[in-house]
C-alpha cells in the first residue's frame, strides 16, 4: 500500500551513515489504487508479472537488520514500471508474459509518469545525495519458467549489469562459492535492461550490483530470511573489492 500517497517508502535512513550499501527494489510491491483498473483477474497480483515475489521481505530485513537502508517500491508495475525509462512503451505496460493488461490500454501515461514514475526516481536520487552509498544493491527476483516459454530458468541467481561490471564480477564469483548457480547477465541482460541502475549508479559512477534471485528461492520467510542473510554478507565483502 501506498502511505501518504507516496509510491515508494524509505526503511533504515535514519542517522545514515554516509559511504555504506543501499538497496533499491524497484518491483517490491503489488499494490493497485483503487481509482485504476487494470482489467485483469486480480489473481493474477500474487504472480512475476504484479511483483517480485519475496523481494519486499529482503529488503525489509536488509534494511532493519543488516543496516542496510532501502527504497523500496509501493506500486504494482502494472501500474507503473520504475525499472523503465520514461519513454519505453512498457513504462505502463499493455502486456506481460502473455496476459493482456487490458486496463493500461489507452491510459493516461503522462499522469501515470507524474504520479508514480517521477515521485519514485526524484526520492532516490536524493537519498544517494544524501547517504553517497559505496555501492547499491538493486534487488530483483525471477520467475523460475514463463508462461510464454518452455524453457527452465536453472539460475539460482544472476547478477545483471550494462557496462559497469566491476561490482557483478566480484559477487559472481562469492556466489558461485556458495555453490549456487549463478547467472552472468541473466535470465535477461542488464545490456538491454538496465533503467534504474543506468541512470542513479553508472550515470554517477557508483558500483552498483543488480541481483535476480529465483523466486522458489524466496517466496516465504525462511527463504527471505536465509537470501537477506547471504546478500548482506556477500555484499559487504563485493563492496570491499569496488
Amino acid at each position: 500500500m501506498m502511505i501518504d500517497n507516496l509510491p515508494y517508502r524509505q526503511v533504515g535512513t535514519d542517522d545514515l551513515r554516509a559511504g555504506g550499501l543501499l538497496c533499491v527494489a524497484d518491483h517490491a510491491s503489488n499494490f493497485v489504487p483503487e481509482d485504476i483498473e487494470l482489467g485483469i483477474d486480480p489473481a493474477l497480483l500474487d504472480q512475476h508479472i504484479a511483483v517480485d515475489i519475496g523481494v519486499e521481505g529482503i529488503a525489509d530485513r536488509l534494511a532493519r537488520r543488516h543496516n542496510i537502508p532501502a527504497h523500496i517500491a509501493c506500486v504494482s508495475r502494472l501500474v507503473c514500471d520504475f525499472h523503465r525509462t520514461e519513454d519505453d512503451p512498457a513504462v505502463v505496460p499493455t502486456e506481460s508474459d502473455g496476459r493482456l493488461i487490458a486496463g493500461n490500454i489507452g491510459a493516461n501515461i503522462e499522469a501515470r509518469l507524474e504520479r508514480f514514475h517521477r515521485p519514485y526516481h526524484d526520492a532516490l536520487s536524493k537519498l544517494i545525495s544524501k547517504v553517497q552509498p559505496r555501492m547499491i544493491v538493486a534487488l530483483h527476483s525471477f520467475t523460475p519458467k514463463m508462461k510464454t516459454s518452455d524453457e527452465d530458468r536453472p539460475w539460482e541467481v544472476s547478477l545483471l549489469y550494462n557496462q559497469d561490471d566491476r561490482a557483478a564480477r566480484h559477487a559472481i564469483r562469492l556466489f558461485g562459492e556458495q555453490g549456487l548457480t549463478v547467472g552472468d547477465n541473466e535470465p535477461y541482460s542488464g545490456k538491454e535492461l538496465n533503467a534504474t541502475m543506468d541512470r542513479h549508479a553508472e550515470a554517477a559512477g557508483i558500483p552498483y550490483c543488480t541481483v535476480e534471485i529465483r523466486q522458489d528461492q524466496i517466496a516465504n520467510e525462511a527463504g527471505q530470511a536465509r537470501w537477506a542473510v547471504m546478500l548482506a554478507d556477500v555484499m559487504g565483502r563485493v563492496a570491499l573489492e569496488v
